[in-house]
């Protein structure tokens, strides 16, 4: 039976390892986090390389491979790689599973529906961003009319939402990040108790410089306070949070469907009268589609993943300044 550490508090009989365990990630920051702890012990393995869609993926024989050698998966969560937890079942059963959205503590926001990002922007109608988290929910659905019929240059036309579930994007908050360095910590002490006190000192470590990255974000985001963006994918929300960020629309929601016709023709017309600062766009993503909806907006290109970044425990520290430092292209 696959042993599901979600808890950090839950530590269950498992048996001492003369090796460190073999421990395998499913996306690259998920993956920096991890080596972060397990630095000077070990190095985890990475199941979906780098330009992999997390959304939509098929497991090539090596990734299966090493899902069915590993002792310890680390991982988001169904939410984010739906395919992979039928996977693990069949290839990986006795592996011990961290699900990192299931850990005690953990931010979860909601997705949102296409039609409710920017809702506040536009129940007032005004540019005062001061106020914005105190205004009240704008209930007008109207254009929510053809939401099942998908942009047809979309590459994801056809994907299945979750409505009502959580957005899974958890890591680009560091708030997730410093909670789960614990979290991973007593995971892999549960799995090679001779290594524990490496792994706790090594979190600790890995905390503080995720606050210096956090820190250094947060310096260069200061000229974008009163900002407004448009996203192509709605896969920032945690960041937008934890930076006081302000999205006032997507083309596409946070599982990667896009608009339907008749929103995507609300959206050009919301973006041309509240002109947002830029549009942020992602590896992949469909530009001629971007350029019809913002014709005139100039583009900016982020990475939730941090594909371009070099892999290892550097990674997570430096996707938050990264991401930070993109946004700077979009500063008046």
């Amino acid at each position: 039976m696959t042993l599901r550490l979600a808890a950090a508090c839950l530590f269950f009989a498992l048996p001492a390892h003369a090796e460190v365990p073999r421990v395998v990630t499913d996306i690259a920051p998920v993956h920096s986090l991890v080596s972060m702890v397990m630095e000077g012990v070990g190095a985890p393995e990475l199941l979906l390389p780098p330009g992999t869609s997390a959304h939509h993926f098929a497991l090539k024989p090596s990734q299966a491979r090493a899902l069915a050698e590993a002792e310890l998966m680390v991982w988001i969560g169904p939410a984010l790689t739906p395919a992979l937890g039928e996977s693990m079942a069949n290839l990986a059963p006795q592996a011990a599973q961290l699900v990192l959205a299931e850990a005690p503590g953990t931010l979860t926001l909601p997705y949102r529906d296409l039609d409710e990002i920017g809702q506040s922007e536009q129940a007032d109608g005004h540019d005062d961003h001061a106020d914005h988290d105190d205004h009240e929910a704008h209930d007008d659905h109207e254009k929510h009319e053809e939401h099942e019929d998908h942009a047809e240059a979309d590459p994801h036309e056809g994907h299945d939402h979750a409505h009502g579930g959580t957005d899974p994007h958890l890591w680009l908050t560091p708030v997730n990040a410093r909670l789960w360095l614990t979290t991973i910590s007593q995971a892999l002490a549960s799995q090679d108790p001779d290594n524990a006190l490496t792994y706790q000192q090594n979190a600790a470590a890995a905390q503080a410089r995720v606050d210096a990255a956090e820190a250094e974000a947060r310096q260069s985001l200061r000229a974008l306070e009163n900002a407004r963006f448009a996203v192509f994918h709605d896969a920032f929300q945690y960041y937008e949070q934890a930076f006081g960020l302000t999205v006032i629309g997507a083309i596409s929601d946070s599982e990667a469907a896009a608009a339907g016709p008749a929103q995507l023709d609300a959206l050009r017309d919301h973006l041309a009268e509240q002109r947002p600062a830029c549009i942020l766009t992602e590896p992949g993503a469909n530009l001629k589609l971007v350029q019809a909806v913002a014709p005139d907006l100039p583009m900016v290109e982020l990475d939730p993943m941090g594909s371009t970044l070099p892999l290892g425990s550097g990674l997570y520290p430096a996707l938050l300044q990264d991401i930070a430092a993109r946004l700077g292209g979009c500063a008046p």
